[in-house]
């Protein structure tokens, strides 16, 4: 470094990020740049690539990567030399991540986490690879031999960096502009149900191999597609992957949670880390599976990993954490693994504790079933929740609480927050849980404090009071749909407000009026290679599924056939690429239902009136609309002629009989005959859901 006036890019400069991934990094002797303008003129300046490296705080490979490599003063000395180099959380930019991920398959590369890709002074990509050891090994070439040979190639044959890079934007903006309008056929939905159930293990459970991913937007639709077929093939292969999801060591059986996905073909080892995300949509799929099955094993689960959120994931403002490591003191796992001699020790003192048959049910023996270590799982022993074994359970969580825990990335982010407040409602309302609808309450406020700005914009990222200058698509979308779910939980106005105000701020800065579908980022954003148009589930649902599900919602909570037709129009902008890439798509083509079978049940009652038996009857005739199976719906208690409803909805003027509460049940824009008993909603569903199977088979 020469030039005095860029001595700040000779350190590291994640000291002042909002990312606890990135902090971790604040010590590297690599200096770490933040994904800014300036960073990629000064690699502009010296002529020299970019070097981005993509994690994010819980993943295993990214701490062994930083340890070998990132922390080593060899390992920096050479990056610092010949590169630019930009730490960055996934989280934080999933926008980026999508992008140079996208960029990877086009090389050929598996993905993964950590991403690291090498980038020209304009942000185009032209090498990249995950996981690389310091020196070679694991069948793996060597990290400083990789950036030693970067550095030649860029040095000597620059030519070849221009053509990789050219070829790969040309890719990417192909990729980004393509027109995706078409018509889905009618027959896709069922069609495509069929062709991904075949390909589910029906002995252990989701899709055949490993490692084996939860996904449970992809099973909710083969649910919604079994339910709505009659088809009981389809159904059991989701009830088989439920429960050994339920089941295995992929599930934390002493203190709840779901880790993000098993390493091998059984749902026995995970890859440890648990995150908000996954156990949000978990939840969301096994509430829909409870009220089909009444299976106890669904109730536990949901049960239990509310009460691991409570408990380890809210934040101190009340919202909800992003993530828990896989890593503890260095070694993966080690949090929740177990010697049989470690559980006979913490139970021999108790006497409501049974160690033996904590070990027979538990599968926990002297060899272990992970590196000589034990993962409590209930693989080989039915499917039972096991609550005999409860003060067993909560004895060795509790001698596990001592040992050091998990690392907690506690940024706040909006839709990740979004998705789990929406689900905390949702198993609320199911399973009458008031004290379940105040934390997502709470958890709501929280997060939208937090995480909105100055000017009223959502940012995607907050922690400590910082936030992240980043607006996305999705944030909008899930914190709308949790919004909206409230509204429906409480009637709240100011709930159905925010619903609106995401919705249409979503459609406005978000979308693009010259192909259709909503960007990633905000459609006139400039600064990125491209700004993608989420369409396929990646994660967790895409954000075009979930914004045309939020449109979809709010046209049937409101009555509002305007949010109808944007949703009408979203989908046939998207609906070209689905008969090639529906597996990829799930998400949408559950939005298609959304679309296809509106359903709000109404129950009007007077709330200010003294009657205890009219409030519990109220609540009886929503309880029973909440607990059917049927999909797509959406109940609300009202008072007559109150502002609660929308004027534009089929419900409106409607009133009591007598002075009893009573429930319109409205499929579309039109109510069927209104009712006062719990039998009779129950009954009039069934019907409804005779006739969408009816209808499906024609």
């Amino acid at each position: 470094m020469t030039d005095k006036g860029n001595d700040i890019f000779a350190r590291n400069r994640l000291a002042d990020a909002t990312s606890p991934y990135l902090l971790q990094h604040k010590d590297n002797p690599v200096h770490w740049q933040p994904w800014e303008d300036a960073v990629f003129e000064e690699a502009r300046r010296r002529n020299v690539p970019v070097l981005l490296s993509v994690g994010y705080a819980a993943c295993h490979w990214c701490h062994v990567m930083a340890h070998e490599s990132f922390e080593d003063d060899e390992v920096a000395a050479l990056m610092n030399a010949h590169f630019v180099c930009i730490k960055l959380d996934r989280e934080e930019r999933p926008d980026l991540d999508e992008i140079y991920m996208s960029a990877l398959a086009m090389m050929g590369e598996q993905g993964g986490w950590p991403l690291t890709i090498c980038l020209d002074a304009n942000g185009a990509p032209f090498w990249g690879g995950t996981y690389f050891p310091k020196n070679p090994q694991y069948g793996r070439p060597g990290f400083m031999q990789i950036l030693a040979e970067i550095n030649r190639i860029w040095t000597e044959t620059p030519d070849k960096i221009t053509a990789n890079t050219k070829a790969l934007t040309q890719s990417l903006k192909a990729k980004a502009a393509a027109d995706a309008r078409g018509d889905m056929p009618s027959d896709l939905p069922m069609r495509a149900a069929r062709v991904l159930a075949e390909h589910i293990d029906m002995e252990k459970g989701g899709l055949a191999g490993a490692p084996k991913f939860p996904q449970p937007f992809l099973y909710l639709f083969l649910w919604q597609q079994a339910q709505l077929g009659g088809n009981g093939a389809i159904g059991d292969a989701v009830l088989v992957t439920a429960r050994k999801i339920c089941q295995g060591g992929i599930y934390d059986h002493l203190g709840g949670g779901f880790a993000r996905y098993s390493v091998d073909a059984d749902w026995l080892v995970p890859h440890f880390e648990k995150m908000l995300y996954d156990n949000a949509l978990l939840i969301t799929w096994l509430c829909a599976l409870y009220r089909d099955t009444q299976d106890p094993l669904f109730a536990a689960r949901i049960d239990e990993t509310i009460a691991w959120l409570a408990r380890d994931m809210v934040t101190d403002e009340g919202a909800f954490a992003a993530s828990l490591d896989a890593d503890t003191e260095g070694e993966e796992g080690k949090f929740y693994v177990w010697d049989k001699a470690q559980i006979e020790a913490a139970l021999k003192d108790d006497k409501s504790t049974d160690a033996a048959a904590f070990c027979a049910a538990y599968d926990i023996s002297t060899a272990g079933n992970f590196e000589g270590k034990n993962i409590p799982n209930l693989l080989a022993n039915g499917d039972a929740p096991r609550a005999d074994l409860r003060a067993t359970r909560e004895t060795l969580l509790t001698q596990r609480a001592d040992r050091t825990a998990p690392g907690r990335d506690d940024k706040i982010l909006a839709d990740w927050n979004g998705l789990m407040i929406a689900a905390l409602v949702e198993a609320a309302r199911l399973f009458q849980r008031p004290d379940w609808l105040a934390m997502a309450e709470t958890a709501y406020h929280a997060a939208r404090a937090a995480l909105t700005d100055k000017s009223g914009r959502l940012c995607h990222a907050a922690r400590n009071g910082k936030q992240l200058a980043v607006s996305l698509s999705a944030d909008y979308a899930f914190m709308g749909q949790a919004a909206a779910a409230l509204y429906a939980a409480t009637t709240a106005p100011l709930y159905l407000q925010h619903a609106v105000n995401d919705a249409t701020y979503l459609h406005g800065r978000f979308h693009d009026d010259e192909r259709g579908g909503y960007f990633a980022n905000l459609a006139d954003e400039a600064t990125l290679l491209v700004n993608n148009k989420p369409v396929q589930d990646n994660a967790q649902p895409s954000a075009n599924a979930a914004a045309l599900d939020l449109f979809a919602t709010l046209a049937t909570l409101a009555g509002d056939t305007a949010w109808r037709d944007k949703a009408e129009q979203g989908f046939a902008e998207l609906a070209g690429h689905l008969a090639q890439n529906y597996p990829a798509m799930t998400s949408l083509l559950s939005t298609r239902l959304s679309l296809d079978h509106p359903l709000s049940i109404i129950v009007i009652t007077d709330k200010n009136a003294d009657k205890d038996d009219t409030e519990d009857a109220a609540h009886a005739l929503a309880h029973a609309a909440l607990a059917h199976p049927i999909f797509c719906r959406q109940v609300i208690i009202i008072t007559p002629d109150s502002a609660d409803i929308d004027t534009r909805h089929p419900a409106y003027g409607k009133h009591m009989l007598g002075d009893k509460a009573t429930a319109y049940i409205c499929p579309g824009q039109s109510c069927l005959a209104p009712t006062t008993e719990a039998d009779a909603v129950t009954a009039a569903l069934d019907a409804l859901l005779h006739r969408r199977q009816t209808q499906a088979s024609d």
